[in-house]
Formats: structure tokens, C-alpha cells, sequence
């Protein structure tokens, strides 16, 4: 029952979540709540993995959390859960592409998604940042990245090796008792 409940719920993020791998947030906050195969911190530390791993963040969270929640064998069927979706989709629509390239009606559903999208990430970011263990470093150095990014626009790798590198000096700082 585990397994179709894991394939299940991924193969639903997949169709679902538009906008790339951080617009499975809200799904995957709804599954930890509702399933408990993972707790919101280990969510947390799956998307900051995912981030920093090649490839895409949704397919890396899938893959992390059918781990955490079925092994192996449930990581390789809520990866392949999440990825399925898109896969026929983009069969689909590859074969009536000059059909939807010029549709208003699909332009305008797609235009209204992206704002959407930023709300139920938004919303989701929020819900995290006070269900989840606050470091006062991570909070400051969060708020000290997202400014930067508003007056200097440095590729997001920047921030992201910049936010990797503080948090193994913090957590080397903190291991050796410092």
C-alpha cells in the first residue's frame, strides 16, 4: 500500500506542480503533514541537498524522499512517479505544437499560472521558515543574500556556494565546539 501511495501522491506532483522543481513545495509540505513519511526539517535539508545537486530540484526532492520514506525501490518509483507526467505531456503536445504555439487561451492559462505559482511558493516558504528550527546565523545569512540579490545580481550559484561554504564553516565551527 506504501508503494501506490508514494507513486500516487508523486505522479500528482508531477502533473500538478508547474514552474519547476521548488513548485513542488507546497505538495511536498502536504504530503509530510499528511503522510508523515518525512518530517518538515528533513524536507527542509531534502530541498537545500536538492539545490545544490545536479539536476532538477523536484526530481532530486522525489527521488530524497521516496528514499527516506520506501528505499530504494521507493526512490526510483517516486522519481520515476514525478517525472511521468511531463513525459507524456510533452509527447502530447510535441505532436500538436503549432496548434498551441499561437492560442491565446493557452498563452493566458499559461501567463496566469507564474503568478500562482509564486504564491503557493511563497506560502510555502513562509509555513517553513516557522515550523522549522531557526538558526539565528541561517535567518541573518538568508537575510543578508536575498538584499544582496536586489542590488548586486549575481548568478543564484553565487548564493548558493556562498550559503554551502557558511554553513560548513558554521557547522565545522560548531563541531569542533567553537
Amino acid at each position: 500500500m506504501l508503494y501506490i501511495q508514494l507513486f500516487w501522491q508523486f505522479f500528482q506532483i508531477g502533473i500538478f506542480s508547474f514552474g519547476g522543481g521548488y513548485a513542488t513545495m507546497p505538495f511536498l509540505y502536504e504530503i509530510a503533514n499528511k503522510f508523515h513519511w518525512y518530517s518538515t526539517s528533513e524536507l527542509t535539508n531534502m530541498l537545500a541537498v536538492s539545490s545544490i545537486t545536479p539536476g532538477p530540484v523536484g526530481v532530486n526532492v522525489a527521488t530524497f524522499a521516496g528514499f527516506n520514506s520506501g528505499g530504494i525501490f521507493g526512490s526510483l518509483l517516486a522519481t520515476t512517479a514525478v517525472v511521468l507526467p511531463s513525459f507524456i505531456i510533452v509527447t502530447i503536445v510535441s505532436k500538436t505544437l503549432e496548434k498551441f504555439k499561437t492560442n491565446q487561451m493557452v498563452k493566458g492559462a499559461v501567463r496566469s499560472l507564474k503568478p500562482a505559482g509564486c504564491a503557493l511558493l511563497t506560502s510555502v516558504g513562509i509555513k517553513l521558515l516557522f515550523t522549522s528550527n531557526l538558526h539565528l546565523f541561517g535567518t541573518l545569512l538568508l537575510v543578508i543574500l536575498i538584499a544582496t540579490s536586489f542590488i548586486k545580481k549575481l548568478d543564484p550559484l553565487a548564493y548558493l556556494g556562498i550559503a554551502a561554504l557558511a554553513g560548513l564553516i558554521i557547522g565545522h565551527l560548531n563541531w569542533i565546539g567553537v
